[in-house]
C-alpha cells in the first residue's frame, strides 16, 4: 500500500493511493486521525487500513496530479540518520571504513515536501544533495533481535539529506550543517514493507540534478542494513511509532567531485528509489 500526506484548504490531510486516485482517509472514515504519525501512534495498521480504502467513494477521491504534497509524515518523532553507509562514499570522503554506524539526528524544522523548494542560505554556496532510504518506524521496539527488527517498520520513502559542507566541517559533530531549514525532502509516498523486498534491499537509489545522475547505487551496498541499524540503536533507544531512520547516501555526491557540483538557485534535485518513487524538489536562494 502508498500512502501520502497532501495538502487541502491550509489543512494536512493523510491519504492512501488506489490508481490515479488519493483517498482522503479522514473523509472516507472520520474515525480516522487526519495525521499518519498520530494514525500510528495508536497502533493503526496501513496495509489493512489501505484495502479498506480501496471501497471509497468518487467523493472520498482526488485526482493524485491535483494535490499538494505535505512531508509525507509532518509531524515525525526523532530523526536518526547515518553517514557513511556505502563503501564507496566512504572512500570518496575519504573517511575510515567504520565498524558501528556514524549516528547524527534531524529536526522537524530542516524537513519539506515534495515539489517545495530546498532553501539555500546566503550564507553558504556549499548545499550538497544525498539521496537515501528513510524508514518509518510503525511500533514501539526495544532490545530487537534479527527475527524481530523489521517487524516494527511502517513503511519506506525517500529522503534528500541535503547539507551545507562547509558547516558540517566546521565540527566533528554534524548537527548543524545537517539541520539548515527546509533542506531536508522528505516524502512523497510512504510504501508498506509488504510492496517491497525485505528490508529494502536491493532497490536502485539515485540522485538527478537538473537531470544529470550525480548518484547511483543499490540499497543492498549499505554497510549497515535496515535491520542491523535498527538492533543497534534499540541497544540504547527505545523506538516509538513515528520515529524515522535515513539510511545513508551512496557516493557521488557533489563535494568530493573534481570540480564540485554544489545546488544553486534554480537547479532541480530528484531523489529516485526504485519501487518507492520519484523526490523532486527546486532550489531557491533564500535571502
Amino acid at each position: 500500500m502508498k500512502f501520502v500526506t497532501f495538502i487541502e484548504n491550509g489543512q494536512s490531510k493523510f491519504g492512501c493511493l488506489d490508481g490515479g486516485d488519493v483517498i482522503d482517509l479522514s473523509a472516507f472514515d472520520p474515525s480516522l486521525p487526519s495525521d499518519l504519525g498520530t494514525f500510528l501512534r495508536a497502533g493503526g495498521d496501513l496495509v489493512a487500513l489501505g484495502q479498506k480504502a480501496k471501497s471509497a467513494r468518487r467523493e472520498h477521491r482526488r485526482p493524485i496530479g491535483s494535490i499538494e504534497y505535505d512531508v509525507v509524515l509532518p509531524n515525525p518523532g526523532t530523526i536518526f540518520c547515518l553517514g557513511l553507509n556505502y563503501l564507496l562514499h566512504v572512500k570518496e570522503g575519504p573517511y575510515q571504513v567504520p565498524d558501528y554506524p556514524t549516528i547524527f539526528m534531524r529536526g522537524k524544522s530542516s524537513l519539506l515536501a515534495h515539489n517545495k523548494p530546498i532553501m539555500r542560505p546566503n550564507i553558504s554556496d556549499k548545499l550538497d544533495f544525498e539521496a537515501e532510504l528513510a524508514v518509518i518506524i510503525g511500533k514501539t521496539i526495544k532490545h530487537a533481535t534479527k527475527e524481530t527488527a523489521l517487524t516494527a517498520v511502517a513503511g519506506y520513502s525517500c529522503f534528500n539529506d541535503a547539507t551545507l559542507r562547509d558547516y558540517q566541517k566546521r565540527t566533528t559533530q554534524w548537527t548543524v550543517g545537517k539541520n539548515f531549514d527546509q533542506t531536508g525532502g522528505f516524502g512523497p509516498i510512504l510504501v508498506t514493507p509488504d510492496e517491497l523486498p525485505l528490508g529494502a534491499s536491493g532497490l536502485k537509489i539515485e540522485s538527478r540534478l537538473n537531470g544529470e545522475v550525480m548518484q547511483s547505487d543499490n540499497t543492498s551496498n549499505m554497510m549497515f542494513p535496515v535491520a542491523e541499524t535498527i538492533i543497534t540503536l534499540t541497544e540504547a533507544i527505545t523506538l516509538q511509532p513515528g520515529d524515522v531512520l535515513v539510511m545513508g547516501t551512496p557516493s557521488g555526491v557533489g563535494y568530493a567531485r573534481n570540480p564540485p557540483i554544489f545546488m544553486k538557485q534554480g537547479d532541480i534535485c530528484e531523489i529516485e528509489i526504485e519501487r518507492i518513487g520519484i523526490l523532486s524538489n527546486p532550489v531557491t536562494d533564500l535571502y
